[in-house]
């Protein structure tokens, strides 16, 4: 899979876990619910997949290709 933002030239390709996060990241799961099924598709046997994921998503946002959720306040 590649991502391409319009104002790069470059693109971004994901492959395994960073696929699989591309694929979960739909504006309704939490990161913490991402994690969660990361660490129930792949074997997390270094307990280092959040953190690798955190950074992953860190990534994608800095590059402009996700953004953060924001909270929505009950008026």
């Amino acid at each position: 899979m590649a991502l391409l933002h319009l104002d790069e030239n470059q693109p971004v390709v994901l492959e395994g876990p960073a696929a699989v996060i591309w694929e979960l990241i739909d504006g309704h799961r939490s990161e913490q619910d991402i994690f969660n099924e990361l660490e129930e598709t792949f074997e997390d046997e270094l307990g280092q997949m959040q953190a690798q994921a955190e950074l992953f998503l860190a990534s994608l946002e800095s590059r402009r290709l996700i953004e953060p959720a924001t909270a929505v306040s009950a008026a």
